[in-house]
Formats: C-alpha cells, structure tokens, sequence
C-alpha cells in the first residue's frame, strides 16, 4: 500500500477529535476519533457532501436509538430492530454511503443505561459529530490534493509508455506474450488515470477564481486522456494483428512507421506546448517532417484492402481495424491542438501544472 497524504489526514483528524473531546471533558472521547475515520475523503468536494450526509446520518441514527429505548428499551432484540428501521430510513433518504455512521451512533446512544438517558444520549451524538466536524476541517485546510499535477503526470506518463511500446513494435519486433502483459498494465493504468480526472472534476468547483478556465481544462484533460487511449487501441491492435502486419509490402510497412512516427511526435509535442516547454507560436510543421499526410496514407491503404492479394484470412478486415484506429488517433490528436490552442489564447495567465519529467 502506498503511504499518502490521506494516510496521514486520516491519522491527524483522529487526533484533533480526541484532542477536542478530552478538552471539553467529554466521556468517551474514541467515539469521536471513530467518527473521524468515516468522515476522511480524497477530495475537498467529497468531504462537503460527506459532512452533510454524515451530520444527517448522526440525526437519523440519534433519533432512532432515542425513540427505541423511550418506548422499548435498550435490549439487543431492541436494538437489533433499530438498526433494521435505521437502515430502511437511509436508503429511502439515499444516504446509503453514511449507514455505517448512523449504525455507530444508534449503537452508542442503545447501550446507555442512565437515569438521565437523555443528557447522555446527547453527549455522545455531540462527541460524534465532533469527530466528523474534525475529520471536515483537517480535509479542508490540511494537505489540499493537488489533482491537476497529479493528473497530468499520470497522463504523461501512461502516454510515454505507449508511445515507447508502439515505436519498438514498429522497429524490433516485440515478444507477443510480454507485450501483451504490459498491455494489460496500461489497460489499468488507463483506469487509474480515469478515476484521478473524475476526484479532479469533483474539486472544479471549489474556491475557483475562474470557472471557465476550469471548465475549459476539464475538457483538455478529457481529451488527453481521449488521445492516449486510441494510441493505446493501436498498440493493442498492432499487436493482435501483428502477423497480418508482417504481410504488408516493404513500401506499405514503411509508410505506417513514417506514419505512426509522426502522429506520435505530434502527441508528445502537444502535451510539451501545453505545460510551456515548447513555444505557443511554433508552427507544427517546423517541429518534425510529416512524412506521409493522411490522405496519401488513406489511399495507400484502402488500396491494399481492396487488393487483398493475401492468402491470410481476415487480413482485410484486421488492416481496416488498424487503418481506423491510426484515423482516429490523428483526427483526436488534431482536436486536442485546437483545444491547447484557443486555452493558450484566452486564459495566456492561467496556472500550468507543475510537472517535472520522471514523475
């Protein structure tokens, strides 16, 4: 497991709750520290809407258990039947991901067995909620994620690595069992690095000074990932169609690794112009030949796949998969350039991310 700043917020957010319950002279103060632990999210966005839910969850499990023991009293059948009305109430309030809390609370308050219930039964869901007002604070002011650098790292890194299979692919030739592991690595990596753009989503609206800067980041960020992922549909495909590959002419396997060479320059040029380490006003054109233009490779190709002199079965469908795939990847990578473009334009001031190369 990797050590994190939520590692460390969730220990500092037990702290400060027991440290503020013992302060007040509250009994029990692990009640709050237990509380703290269910309240620590990844986001600051997250942990608003975990406070809201977790302050109604502590509502509805304090009053169930109040009500149970002022009519029934505090038996375990009792109780047992509380947590069954506890649960049917937060599902209908949809605050299924806070059951936990209100279970916590309900059985707190239920074993109390005090002439003054009441009093006490108050106490404790206060010391609760003094653990989850901890665990809020210490999400908002302690350690902020830095989501942005976090992402564009991942991205950086997830699209060098395919980028470096593709170029081997194309020159050496690669062993088609390990590629194949590694293919799966990106796979998840790729799912990883969704995850990541949603927890940064999530904080777009949080104290921002521009929300259409954001928005407009939120979309490059999405198409990024959008162009990483259809160079990675091409090493997938370049590797499940490697022998359909190999029977292409000297000429036609030239003109895809000219190609695919300078798609991928491209892409690795773009996401440079867009952290400031190439010039805005640098035309693409002076930054690498382009070997090869789309149409003369279209034509190229979609004459091969009518030709089909192959013996190979299905060598006309697999190129067309490949064929649409190296499209696709260069229409994504085209449109990504307009986006950095026009954000380059208009929001000139905006705050890079911070990124520095081997993380």
């Amino acid at each position: 497991m990797k050590l994190g700043a939520r590692i460390f917020k969730t220990g500092i957010a037990i702290v400060l709750a027991l440290f503020v319950s013992t302060l007040l002279g509250l009994p029990s103060p692990v009640f709050a520290g237990i509380a703290a632990v269910f309240a620590i999210q990844p986001t600051i966005y997250r942990s608003y809407l975990t406070l809201i839910q977790q302050v109604q969850a502590n509502l509805v499990g304090a009053a169930i258990a109040i009500s149970f023991v002022l009519l029934f009293g505090n038996h375990i059948i009792f109780v047992g039947l509380a947590a069954i009305v506890a649960l049917i109430v937060m599902v209908n309030l949809r605050l299924e991901k806070s059951i936990g809390l209100a279970l916590v609370t309900l059985m707190v308050i239920m074993e109390l067995q005090s002439e003054h219930f009441i009093q006490f039964a108050l106490i404790r869901f206060f010391t609760i909620m003094i653990g989850v007002l901890a665990a809020s604070v210490v999400n908002l002011i302690l350690l902020p994620p830095q989501y942005e650098t976090k992402l564009f790292g991942q991205i950086n890194s997830v699209t060098e690595e395919t980028l470096k299979w593709i170029r081997l692919s194309l020159r050496t030739g690669t062993d088609y069992h390990v590629l194949k592991k590694d293919i799966s690595k990106i796979r998840e990596r790729l799912i990883a690095v969704d995850n990541l753009y949603l927890m940064y989503k999530e904080d777009r609206g949080t104290l921002t000074k521009n929300l259409t800067s954001k928005k407009r980041k939120m979309v490059l960020y999405r198409k990024m990932i959008l162009a990483t992922r259809r160079s990675y549909d091409i090493l997938r495909r370049m590797n499940q169609f490697e022998n359909d590959i190999s029977l292409l002419t000297p000429d036609l396997q030239k003109t895809l690794v000219d190609y695919l060479d300078s798609l991928m320059s491209y892409h690795e040029h773009l996401l440079l112009r867009f952290i400031g380490k190439v010039k805005t006003t640098v035309e693409i054109d002076d930054v690498f030949e382009l070997w090869v233009d789309r149409e003369q490779f279209m034509s190229l190709f979609t004459a091969e796949i009518k030709s089909n002199t192959s013996d190979e079965a299905n060598f006309s469908i697999h190129l067309l998969h490949l064929l649409s795939s190296v499209l696709e990847y260069g229409e994504n990578l085209e449109h990504l350039d307009h986006l950095i473009t026009s954000f380059s334009k208009f929001h000139h001031d905006d705050e890079l991310p911070e990124f520095e190369e081997g993380e």
